[in-house]
């Protein structure tokens, strides 16, 4: 009686387990099917992240404009995003390897980047403008700099206008820094007489760090300067996602509110 109790109590045991297992694979399918977070595809993102306001550290976190777009373009993708923080001339190199799937770091579009990699539609238009110290006078042009002290940083297309002034006046001299803050750093040490940068985000710091020190001087110029998403060359289907990622958030309002956010009515 007690062997018969016994097999009893194991048949039962056997059972239960085996509704239990039917029962997580239910679980399990419904969890697929209805994308719960840590299932989703992840896409990496290569970003230069000391670019205020378009990528920046805050509070432990990766922020800014870039930074709440691509992450608005992988959610209407069904895409989590992770952020890889680089140099901004790594950025290219690391998705030409496959380190990062993508990159988003206030890239403007050229055509000796898109002969290393593939763009997404434009989705931000830029411009250069000219930086110097707060008291300083008579530099208004892009000729006014010939034969002075420049900053830029690293690869950016503000560097390449710095280099081609120093073409025409070798006695231009241009200093080059990891990011655009240190670049910023030396102007108002005085050690440059000027800055060539992205227009936005040379406004964007003078409203913050550095407000009373610093302003914009002159024209924009490459007003038709425009940023793009990087992806491996050939790559088309994830460069079909994330074009139709980004005219999602445009038709539904999402790109406006992320501008607003960031730039108000001021830029």
């Amino acid at each position: 009686m007690k062997k018969f109790v016994k097999l009893l109590t194991i048949g039962m045991l056997v059972l239960g387990l085996a509704f239990a297992a039917i029962g997580c694979g239910e679980q399990e399918k419904e969890s697929k099917t209805t994308g719960t977070d840590g299932e989703r595809p992840v896409l990496n993102v290569a970003s230069e992240t000391t670019y205020p306001p378009m990528e920046f550290t805050e509070g432990g976190e990766y922020v800014g404009f870039d930074m709440d777009l691509i992450r608005a373009i992988g959610e209407a993708e069904g895409f989590d995003v992770k952020i890889i923080s680089l140099g901004f001339d790594a950025l290219i190199p690391s998705v030409q390897v496959g380190t990062a799937d993508c990159c988003i770091s206030s890239m403007t579009i050229t055509d000796e980047r898109a002969e290393a990699i593939d763009f997404s539609d434009p989705y931000y238009t830029a411009g250069l403008i000219i930086a110097v110290g707060k008291d300083t006078e008579g530099i208004s042009t892009l000729d006014d700099l010939q034969g002075k002290r420049l900053a830029a940083e690293v690869g950016t297309t503000g560097l390449a206008a710095s280099n081609k002034i120093r073409e025409k006046d070798p006695k231009t001299t241009v200093k080059v820094f990891d990011s655009v803050g240190e670049a910023f750093m030396e102007l108002e040490k005085g050690s440059v007489d000027a800055v060539i940068n992205d227009m936005p985000i040379t406004h964007y710091y003078i409203k913050t760090t550095g407000k009373g020190k610093v302003k914009m001087v002159g024209e924009v110029f490459a007003a038709e300067d425009q940023y793009g998403i990087g992806v491996k060359k050939g790559n088309t289907e994830l460069l079909e996602k994330i074009n139709s990622g980004l005219q999602k958030i445009k038709d539904n309002g999402e790109y406006d509110k992320i501008n607003e956010k960031w730039f108000g009515d001021e830029v």
